[in-house]
């Protein structure tokens, strides 16, 4: 890298940042992004050069997405971070493919986040594949073997339901898949009654069906002992006990945090909670990590596109949640860190913004 310029270094960022994207999903995660540029540029930039941000709103539309991979491109982004909907980064993961654009992944888990292996993108988030095989083990050691699934059509949600249907089938698992597209909530609960279910899941859009769901289902009295879960992480933010109050507790859910912070972690989190004036979701230290990630290996590589995609298997940083080295993973088609922490926790009913950790994989 030239040492004598000091025109800005610039990254592209997708995030979801209006209706129908999850706008508070999308908050934190550009909260991280930024919190990193500016402790990038603080240290002194990239070799003396500013990181700069080009921001664009993904609004979870997938073509949205894809649009604005070709203008950031367009306007000489060396590299393209984040997005939260896995149906939107696998479009914008297609697009950065094709145009040799390096994209790190921040938060979506689709195993198959491009049709075909590229070198062209990484990812942080754990692959659904691993992260909901966590959560399965967590159904089987808390006894439940008849499970429902409230599933949504989508590529995603599809996807989730294979990946629990196959994990729990071979631990003779029990799965009933409910469409939520043409039953009603009250329809879904007199399934859960007939099938004998003791857990229903929600693979579901949120807020709607999601809320309806667990509402319907915590008024059914035939219900009172079922669990809820949701292995997407909709109980993550705080939109989520806003709108459900005292029934947002005790639903399992995904989370991607370690049992301790590193202290880098540690530091992070006490500025996240001062700039988003609220308690940090995994989703803002992963846009965080993204950014520390792309830092490093623009000092180590310089701004060429080409180099840098040349780099993921030789970068090591340390995030906020532990050493970050990208491999290449049986069966997932981008770089990917594959020791991303994993919890299956709950919010604590006596404690607004608590959580409680029930297990770890």
């Amino acid at each position: 890298m030239n040492t004598a310029d000091r025109s800005p270094v610039r990254i592209g960022a997708l995030v979801p940042l209006t209706q129908p994207g999850w706008v508070e999903a999308g908050r934190h995660l550009l909260a991280g992004i930024e919190l990193a540029v500016d402790d990038v540029n603080e240290a002194g930039g990239i070799v003396g050069r500013p990181l700069e941000l080009v921001i664009r709103d993904t609004a979870a539309d997938p073509r949205r997405a894809a649009a604005a991979v070709d203008e950031l491109a367009n306007l000489g982004v060396c590299a393209l971070a984040g997005e939260y909907h896995s149906v939107v980064a696998r479009a914008a993961a297609a697009r950065a493919d094709a145009l040799g654009l390096p994209f790190l992944c921040s938060s979506a888990v689709l195993d198959a986040l491009t049709e075909q292996p590229t070198q062209w993108v990484a990812r942080l988030a754990p692959a659904q594949s691993r992260g909901w095989q966590v959560f399965a083990d967590y159904l089987l050691g808390a006894g439940h073997s008849r499970i429902a699934l409230a599933v949504d059509q989508s590529v995603y949600w599809a996807s989730g339901a294979r990946i629990l249907r196959d994990h729990l089938g071979r631990h003779s698992g029990t799965v009933i898949e409910l469409d939520a597209r043409s039953l009603a909530p009250s329809a879904v609960c007199d399934e859960l009654v007939d099938n004998r279910a003791t857990a229903l899941l929600l693979l579901v859009g949120y807020p709607e069906p999601a809320v309806s769901l667990v509402e319907a289902v915590r008024r059914d009295r035939r219900l009172a002992e079922i669990m809820i879960g949701a292995p997407a992480g909709q109980p993550e933010f705080a939109e989520f006990a806003t709108l459900l109050g005292q029934d947002s507790a005790a639903i399992p859910f995904l989370r991607y945090l370690p049992e301790r912070l590193s202290p880098l972690g540690a530091r992070v989190d006490v500025a996240l909670r001062r700039r988003l004036a609220a308690m940090p979701s995994f989703v803002a230290f992963e846009g965080y990590d993204t950014i520390a990630v792309l830092a490093e290996m623009l000092r180590s590589c310089g701004v060429d596109r080409d180099r840098i995609a040349e780099a993921w298997s030789c970068i090591t940083v340390k995030g906020t949640r532990g050493q970050i080295r990208f491999t290449r993973t049986p069966g997932i088609s981008v770089w990917q860190w594959v020791w991303a922490p994993i919890q299956v926790v709950e919010r604590n009913a006596t404690e607004p913004d608590g959580f409680r950790v029930l297990h770890a994989g």
